[in-house]
């Protein structure tokens, strides 16, 4: 996924399967009062079918250069991690996820997860991810979950050409979350009950970048029904 450069420490693409993902944060401490669950399309009506409150989402695109897109105001409370290892995407994108979303989720005490939160609250994007590099727990749950899912997993060496990226709502805007860019983008005014719409705005922007292309997932992080 984004970023491959020979000699950094890469692991196994994750697929973008909510069960796996479930699957996976449970592992980690979460409790399944939240969960990932599949959008199936960005249309009114099929947006309507997605568990209601959604507080993140996560998108697998085709990886691309980018465009230069400008960060904009960031909010001070967003939590952002860069991403210093190959084909860990899918894992930034899952923490990113959470990291911003923890006044709804719940972590077991003593969980990989409810520890890592607190050790890198106060660290910047750069000290967290060298924190992530340094746990050994999530590197052995990711490349467990990345050999689940219903596709064939890929070798190590393959070059991947889909990205995971996140979006969620903070304080009155959306923002894009990717670890491989250098802060946040800030993509406009948003609120937590217009959150979804928004959010299917600017997958159909990065959609939109080229028509012809089809590899798009896009997986909501919801309350459990």
């Amino acid at each position: 996924m984004a970023d491959e450069q020979p000699g950094k420490d890469k692991w196994l693409p994750l697929e973008a399967n909510p069960e796996v993902m479930n699957k996976y944060v449970s592992n980690l401490g979460m409790k399944l009062n939240y969960s990932f669950t599949d959008v199936l399309g960005l249309d009114s009506d099929l947006l309507a079918m997605v568990p209601q409150p959604c507080v993140a989402i996560l998108l697998l695109y085709p990886d691309e250069e980018a465009e230069g897109e400008k960060s904009g105001v960031i909010s001070p409370n967003l939590y952002f991690i860069k991403q210093t290892v190959d084909n860990a995407c899918g894992t930034i994108g899952l923490i990113h996820a959470l990291g911003n979303c923890q006044d709804q989720l719940t972590f077991d005490n003593g969980s990989f997860l409810k520890g890592f939160f607190e050790k890198t609250k106060n660290m910047n994007p750069d000290e967290r991810a060298v924190a992530l590099e340094m746990e050994e727990a999530i590197s052995e749950a990711h490349e467990s979950s990345a050999q689940e899912g219903d596709s064939t997993t890929p070798n190590r060496d393959d070059r991947v050409d889909l990205h995971f990226i996140c979006f969620v709502h903070k304080d009155g805007c959306i923002y894009e979350l990717d670890g491989t860019k250098p802060s946040p983008v800030n993509h406009g005014p948003s609120s937590s009950a217009a959150f979804l719409q928004d959010a299917a705005r600017v997958c159909q922007e990065f959609m939109a970048r080229d028509p012809a292309e089809f590899r798009f997932t896009i997986v909501a992080l919801t309350a459990t029904n």
